[in-house]
């Protein structure tokens, strides 16, 4: 394809957002050369790449939340040969000293890759590890809500009446979900007929749930194994820590160079707090913290 300038080669920087994403390109001494608004549509897609590659020779494409509204478009680039890098959002101080708009914030995240300040590859999120992240996602929002229930059905029997809180006391949660389940509290007329009728709701939403998260830890448990069949192999190591660990690596482990960036994006690497005369290391706080529970987990057992 002819191109304006020979020799000029581009990089193009692109803020995302749910309906629309806006795309700045520089050139390579980092003049601003044009900004183009495309819908986060297949024709948005074409569009995005037929403006870019009319401009010049195509560098990067720097794309700020390639995790979110930007997956899409991450995924679309590198499949069509693009390399594509994640860039984090300006800082504070650049935000105050040029204030906050789409284009603004695409110059940046272009002018970020230029510098070589934003040089991660992105997580391609198209494979297994995508796949167990969306059920590992469903499961642990199940997990959450059927505790919510069981936590309800507790709550309640504190304040119910006597009759009724007697004759589930002492009973193990197996057995007193079954036993609220098959409540048949009649017509909602006294407090322990809507006691009852509350109680019955609870329990079989969290009997329900349950099944759903049996069901989740199986398929999770077989994508993880079909993915990483010699991680499970480890001691200490199950299926939800494999899948853990399948997610917060990616698709695409090969973008970790070593042992040392893995235990950064999992937030278990000393990191430097030195100032003046002190000279020490504290454990890094950022990171994958749901990585690093599993780790933690995995050193115990």
């Amino acid at each position: 394809m002819p191109h304006p300038e020979t020799g000029r080669r581009i990089t193009v920087g692109v803020d995302t957002h749910a309906d629309t994403h806006v795309a700045v390109a520089l050139d390579q001494l980092g003049a601003r050369l044009d900004e183009l608004p495309i819908p986060t549509t297949q024709a948005g897609y074409d569009q995005l790449e037929h403006w870019a590659t009319s401009l010049g020779p195509v560098d990067a494409f720097g794309v700020e939340g390639t995790g979110s509204y930007g997956a899409e478009l991450a995924r679309v680039l590198r499949r069509r040969g693009y390399r594509v890098i994640e860039v984090n959002r300006p800082d504070r101080a650049t935000r105050h000293r040029r204030g906050k708009s789409d284009p603004i914030d695409a110059e940046m995240a272009a002018r970020a890759v230029l510098s070589g300040v934003a040089a991660g590859t992105p997580k391609h999120a198209d494979g297994d590890a995508e796949m167990v992240r969306m059920l590992k996602m469903a499961k642990d929002s199940a997990v959450k809500t059927r505790t919510q229930a069981l936590n309800q059905i507790k709550a309640i029997l504190v304040t119910a009446p006597a009759q009724l809180r007697e004759s589930l006391a002492g009973l193990s949660v197996g057995k007193l979900l079954d036993r609220c389940a098959a409540f048949e509290p009649g017509e909602l007329t006294t407090p322990i007929a809507v006691a009852q009728h509350t109680l019955r709701l609870l329990a079989r939403r969290n009997l329900d749930l349950r099944a759903e998260v049996k069901a989740l830890q199986a398929d999770i448990a077989r994508l993880a194994t079909h993915a990483a069949p010699t991680l499970l192999d480890v001691f200490g190591v199950g299926p939800d820590g494999a899948a853990q660990i399948l997610v917060t690596a990616g698709d695409n482990p090969q973008r970790l160079r070593s042992e040392a960036a893995f235990a950064a994006l999992c937030g278990s690497n000393p990191i430097p707090a030195s100032s003046g005369k002190t000279n020490r290391h504290r454990l890094n706080r950022g990171g994958d913290r749901q990585a690093n529970a599993t780790l933690h987990r995995i050193a115990v057992v």
